[in-house]
């Protein structure tokens, strides 16, 4: 994590102690958050990562600003404080309000809190395992993103202490829902395929610019339920987050994958870097 965090209009040093117990969010995980690709001094695709907030923000009942270009610069503040010109940022909105155990003299119905920090190299492919029943995709709150993320990072630990990098979530039904923190994609031949929301699966942002706004020749690009067993008739298997881009799938735990290989995957990641460097000169 770099030296300076945002604290709502305040740009402080990460050691400042700027949280209470009796802010309700904190205690409770009442929050919502995004982790931003900044690339040369852009939040790349922030209209999408506000959207999201936002609408995760309504149905949780989370006080949120209403005004994206406001929050958008004050991010930038930061960006600009940290030198993060080519960084990870997270992006918190956290409720503060409500509840037995709201402290006393709580002003704000939330607080806006932001990090940023280096990017990570995570190599060249990954290594999956697969957890059972991880996903409830009946449930009213399938796919937000909340601060409520202690499932996630058990799931993940255990995936690594048993030697992968990352972990396949499946649904009720058996189905391929995500990873902690990542969609996964699927192609057989010149077909790419993801799961859809109904999957339980969180709206990623680099799956929907995938979805909406990748367009190769020859290619279709679509939603469609995955079972385990479909994985290991792919021709290539690759997963998504904005801090990962597409970054190839090299196993899955017991399964036994094809992964022919026909290229089609290369064309995707040379497709979505030239999206990334458009928008931000856009920008």
């Amino acid at each position: 994590m770099h030296d300076l965090m945002l604290v709502n209009d305040s740009i402080l040093p990460t050691s400042a102690r700027s949280l209470s117990p009796g802010q309700v969010g904190a205690v409770n995980g009442w929050g919502v958050f995004s982790t931003l690709r900044v690339h040369r001094g852009v939040l790349f695709a922030w209209e999408r990562h506000f959207a999201r907030m936002s609408r995760d923000a309504r149905l949780l009942h989370i006080p949120f600003p209403s005004d994206g270009n406001w929050m958008r610069s004050e991010l930038l503040r930061l960006v600009e404080a940290n030198q993060a010109t080519e960084a990870t940022l997270r992006v918190i909105v956290m409720r503060n309000k409500g509840g037995l155990w709201e402290g006393d003299g709580i002003v704000r119905p939330a607080d806006l809190i932001a990090f940023t920090t280096g990017l990570k190299a995570w190599g060249s492919s990954v290594r999956l395992a697969l957890h059972p029943q991880a996903r409830h995709a009946a449930n009213r709150y399938a796919g937000t993103k909340v601060l409520s993320w202690s499932f996630n990072l058990a799931m993940y630990e255990d995936a690594q202490a048993a030697g992968f990098d990352e972990v396949v979530l499946l649904n009720e039904r058996g189905e391929v829902s995500e990873l902690t923190s990542a969609n996964l994609f699927a192609i057989f031949g010149n077909d790419v395929v993801t799961p859809p929301l109904a999957s339980g699966c969180l709206p990623g942002i680099t799956r929907a610019l995938i979805l909406e706004e990748l367009a190769l020749p020859g290619l279709t690009i679509r939603e469609a339920a995955l079972a385990p067993v479909d994985l290991e008739n792919a021709d290539e298997i690759f997963i998504t987050s904005s801090t990962r881009d597409l970054l190839p799938v090299a196993e899955i735990d017991t399964l036994k994958l094809r992964q022919a290989g026909r290229g089609v995957l290369p064309a995707l990641q040379h497709a979505f870097q030239h999206l990334l460097s458009s928008y931000c000169i856009r920008s």
